[in-house]
């Protein structure tokens, strides 16, 4: 990382919803020493949520329409103007905070423009990937190598340059919305064909 006197501004944005007995160990895992910015956006939270994260000195956003697609947005406008750089993370510590400097590296010191941590490279711990979510990554992956990725291909249209770098990846805190259910994987399933096949 470069020195704080020519360091990025880096602002971490993580939408949660009723993560309330994990979204302070995230926070509190976080290396401070690289973020200038902390913005939690509460996506319509019924637990403390909201108050967990305040008094692990984060800013909180409110933004009740549901939905991780609109929580990051209302999180990125909320955003300072003079940010450099934009991580998004999860709430659920399932992600490695402690690595932030791993994904800013690529980003400030060789002047990508864009970063995805990948947990297939990284590895994930005992029951962090339940076997339909490894399914459907294999899925995902396979058709995306076919017919693309939208977020990607507007990078390289616009000439811009990425790369991934390997994430660890743990068994979240709690239940998954998503994996943990099974009309949650239909339905993420089903969301994430759509938009590749779109």
């Amino acid at each position: 990382m470069p020195t704080s006197a020519s360091r990025a501004k880096v602002a971490v944005m993580i939408p949660a919803y009723n993560e309330e007995t994990s979204v302070g160990l995230v926070l509190e895992a976080i290396p401070k020493k690289w973020m200038d910015q902390i913005v939690v956006v509460d996506n319509g939270s019924t637990d403390t949520t909201a108050k967990v994260a305040q008094s692990s000195y984060a800013e909180v956003v409110s933004e009740p329409r549901r939905g991780y697609g609109q929580a990051r947005l209302t999180g990125i406008a909320h955003v300072k103007n003079d940010t450099d750089i934009v991580v998004f993370m999860d709430a659920d510590s399932s992600d490695h905070p402690e690595q932030l400097p791993d994904l800013l590296g690529p980003i400030v010191e060789h002047g990508a423009d864009m970063v995805i941590g990948s947990r297939m490279l990284g590895g994930a711990g005992p029951g962090a990937l339940l076997p339909q979510a490894r399914w459907g990554n294999r899925l995902a992956c396979f058709l995306m190598r076919l017919i693309t990725v939208e977020m990607q291909i507007k990078a390289a249209r616009m000439g811009l340059s990425f790369r991934e770098v390997s994430v660890k990846y743990r068994k979240r805190v709690g239940v998954s919305k998503i994996t943990g259910t099974v009309s949650g994987t239909l339905r993420a399933g089903w969301k994430i064909l759509y938009t590749i096949v779109k």
